[in-house]
């Protein structure tokens, strides 16, 4: 871990440690101390970063009780031996997926996410691995998050350009286009490749 990252990570783990103050804490003095805590660990991530401070406040300020990661979702689709892509605003391609909504179960959410992203109905069938985002995707966020990447098979629809995806389109793992690589990179789609040709897969976890 380079000097960057290592700063990162002991602003992430002062805001766990001032939250957790905060939710458990009883003493007011206490609850002060730790509340600029959290507050200084923000103006570390703003900082240092290009995030702007009412996103750090957002992400840093805004949640209560002990700091759990965020859960994001990708679901790998294919079709004569080739992998779903969809393409972002950005004119990256990533696997359809996104954060995981507080009323839906992963299942339900890579379902949604598909629909959205990518206009197919999917039945989400074998997690092919769960995993740190941090170990395996660049840049470091300022948050944990949990990576679950889930095998779906196509059942139907298709694809209608929307607010977050201009193109859909399956490609082969020797001719991937450029990837949203902080969502998804190109040893991640290897993996989801090798989880669909292997009846007895067996899922990854960190």
């Amino acid at each position: 871990m380079d000097k960057n990252e290592k700063w990162l990570q002991w602003a992430v783990e002062i805001q766990s440690i001032a939250q957790a103050g905060l939710f458990y804490g009883k003493d007011r003095f206490d609850l002060e101390r730790y509340e600029r805590l959290r507050e200084i660990a923000a103006e570390m991530i703003g900082c240092k970063t290009e995030i702007p401070m009412d996103k750090v406040r957002e992400l840093f300020c805004g949640e209560t009780g002990y700091q759990t990661p965020k859960l994001d979702t990708r679901a790998a689709i294919f079709q004569d031996g080739k992998i779903l892509l969809v393409r972002e605003n950005s004119g990256k391609w990533s696997l359809p997926g996104g954060w995981v909504d507080v009323d839906l179960s992963v299942r339900e959410n890579t379902i949604k996410e598909v629909k959205e992203e990518a206009g197919l109905d999917v039945t989400a069938e074998r997690i092919i691995a769960v995993q740190d985002r941090e170990k395996h995707n660049l840049p470091v966020y300022a948050h944990k998050v949990c990576k679950i990447f889930v095998l779906c098979r196509n059942r139907g629809g298709a694809f209608a350009e929307n607010s977050e995806t201009t193109e859909s389109r399956y490609f082969g793992l020797d001719e991937l286009p450029a990837l949203s690589t902080e969502k998804n990179n190109e040893e991640q789609i290897a993996m989801c490749f090798q989880a669909y040709e292997d009846e007895n897969w067996q899922p990854l976890f960190d």
